[in-house]
């Protein structure tokens, strides 16, 4: 049974704020985890934790606290059809952008902001990944709401760190500099998954967690991209306005992206580009990247044995892993350091 994205007041905050929840990435790193019942490998955005909902419809809901559906884009592979189509098909065709294939974050997010643009040119844009987990939401929802109200006119990116619970060497953390107006932080560097010993380092400096969770203006994204591939934009700007005049038969994206190399937007596009970035801490509000077996284990130990409550349990896309029933295996393998 297709889940069914539900319709909620709009929030005070959605005034020109466009949502683009990730959802094309692959997730090999769990891909021996998060298998349905064919022994096929399901990217985990479109799992569920303990009978809930899947990753993806929980980011959805997510979105909705700060923009009204017809501003939220999902961004997709086309590899993925067959687990994404009847998760979206209550969402408006225009704010599906389908990748012909996955060519990394950074063109992952370049597509939804050139098709944002078209519709709104004056957007500001929130970047939000579609396979994370958070326990309070609510949390997460006011960080979310208080970054955009700080855009203001800022040509600023801000990033969304939250306050870490340990010193994982897993994660990514943004080390902030001096500190500016309104709990706003410029950002020093960035620093990817650093050894136990300087991650508590870290930590003790005021580093945060990386999350992956940007608001900018259009305008101020489009910039960034421009600063490290200038050719890209021309080209997928092109391919845009080329397929929006053909829409049921977009050949030019699908051009484009076999001439593509595959690009992280953190790696390739944001570091070097600090001086353009701020950072905005978010209290620890139970948030896990579920980028590890340890780590999803823990997640999982964290739940409720039934989360779900019938309706949503019957909605979940049929034929997905339920990740609870692997939760022994995990355990096992997280224990074992793998």
């Amino acid at each position: 049974m297709s889940e069914k994205i539900h319709k909620r007041r709009t929030p005070r905050a959605s005034a020109n704020t466009w949502v683009v929840v990730l959802a094309a990435g692959d997730g090999r790193r769990l891909h021996q985890l998060t298998t349905n019942e064919s022994g096929v490998p399901v990217p985990k955005q479109f799992c569920s934790l303990n009978g809930g909902p899947s990753l993806l419809r929980s980011a959805l809901r997510r979105a909705e606290t700060v923009a009204s559906p017809h501003r939220i884009c999902t961004v997709v592979a086309e590899q993925h059809r067959h687990w994404w189509q009847p998760a979206l098909t209550p969402a408006e065709h225009a704010n599906v952008i389908v990748q012909p294939r996955n060519r990394g974050t950074a063109n992952g997010i370049l597509l939804p902001l050139l098709h944002i643009m078209r519709r709104d040119p004056q957007a500001r844009v929130v970047l939000l990944p579609s396979d994370h987990y958070v326990d309070d939401e609510s949390v997460l929802a006011a960080a979310l709401r208080g970054a955009i109200r700080k855009l203001g006119a800022s040509q600023e990116a801000l990033l969304l760190g939250i306050a870490p619970d340990e010193p994982d060497p897993d994660l990514g953390y943004i080390v902030p500099g001096g500190p500016l107006e309104h709990k706003v932080s410029s950002v020093d560097r960035f620093v990817e998954k650093p050894p136990g010993a300087e991650a508590q380092r870290l930590i003790k400096a005021g580093a945060l967690w990386n999350a992956f969770i940007v608001a900018a203006h259009a305008g101020t994204l489009l910039d960034l991209f421009n600063a490290s591939f200038p050719w890209i934009v021309k080209a997928m700007r092109s391919a845009v306005e080329r397929d929006a005049s053909t829409p049921t038969d977009p050949v030019a994206i699908v051009d484009l992206y076999k001439q593509l190399a595959d690009l992280d937007f953190s790696k390739h596009v944001l570091e070097g580009a600090e001086a353009r970035l701020r950072v905005v801490p978010v209290p620890s509000c139970g948030w896990s990247d579920l980028g590890t077996p340890t780590r999803l284990a823990e997640t999982l130990r964290r739940l409720p044995q039934n989360r779900a409550a019938p309706d949503e349990a019957q909605n979940s896309i049929s034929g997905l892993l339920n990740l609870s029933q692997q939760h022994a295996r995990w355990s096992g393998e997280a224990s074992a350091g793998r």
